[in-house]
């Protein structure tokens, strides 16, 4: 009942989030509904299945996926906010070969839709059952809490260095940029581990795996990283050198001091 009620939820939610990147001219709007979608889910999970066995793991799960979409949807807003499309966008619809809004919606909104759903499971599968408020959920609260405090943190520092003018045509290698070339996709594949740990009260609840494996992948190897250093190696000219000596993914001493 809860997984059926979670994909028509998606399915609504991501038709609302088309009818408004229509109406608004700009497709990017999917990049602030990504986080809100998986708080929409976990709020559908948690109202289906409240009171049918221990409510702790349930409100806190629910919690901190709703926080962290949240927070990454209204940080994308701002950053999208009076911005021309997304460049992404712009070359996903130069391919349409028929009608280019139904391109979209079948490449990107539908797409991202079930990706959704499906790195949404552990958050589903962890409102399911009895289970108490097991120990590897604690440490997937742990593991949380340091994953959004860093994705957070890198966002804020990338923020205040692109609204320094001095900082135009550089490249950020201070703070936690020093050490990841990109500690908020790092920080985000944490989150989802996080989440993921919340779930394994369960063998079934272990075998939604594949949701932050997935995550992890888009991030580091899919549309995360590889399509940012692309643009960036680009359009910086000292991105080389600091791709060079800085760790692509996981947290790491600088090479020169390693």
């Amino acid at each position: 009942m809860i997984f059926l009620a979670t994909a028509i939820a998606v399915v609504v939610f991501i038709g609302v989030v088309f009818g408004i990147s229509v109406r608004l001219g700009k497709y990017d709007t999917i990049d602030t509904a990504w986080g809100l979608g998986f708080g929409v889910i976990a709020l559908v999970a948690l109202a289906l299945s409240y009171g049918d066995g221990p409510n702790a793991l349930r409100i806190t799960v629910t919690a901190l996926t709703v926080v962290w979409g949240v927070r990454l949807g209204v940080h994308l807003h701002i950053r999208n906010h009076d911005k021309p499309e997304d460049r992404r966008y712009v070359a996903i619809q130069s391919r349409a070969k028929g009608n280019p809004r139904l391109h979209m919606l079948r490449v990107v909104f539908l797409t991202q839709g079930v990706l959704m759903w499906i790195i949404s499971l552990p958050v589903q599968v962890a409102q399911t059952g009895s289970a108490e408020f097991h120990a590897l959920a604690w440490v997937g609260v742990a593991l949380w809490v340091f994953g959004f405090a860093f994705e957070t943190i890198g966002d804020a520092q990338l923020t205040r260095f692109k609204a320094d003018p001095a900082s135009k045509g550089k490249v950020l290698d201070t703070g936690l940029w020093r050490y990841t070339r990109h500690p908020n996709y790092f920080g985000d594949a944490c989150v989802w581990w996080g989440l993921y740990l919340m779930a394994c009260h369960s063998w079934w609840g272990a075998a939604t795996v594949v949701a932050p494996l997935i995550m992890t992948y888009l991030l580091a190897k899919g549309t995360g990283k590889p399509l940012t250093e692309k643009h960036l190696s680009s359009s910086r000219p000292g991105y080389a050198d600091y791709v060079a000596r800085t760790s692509g993914f996981f947290p790491l001493p600088p090479k020169g001091n390693r």
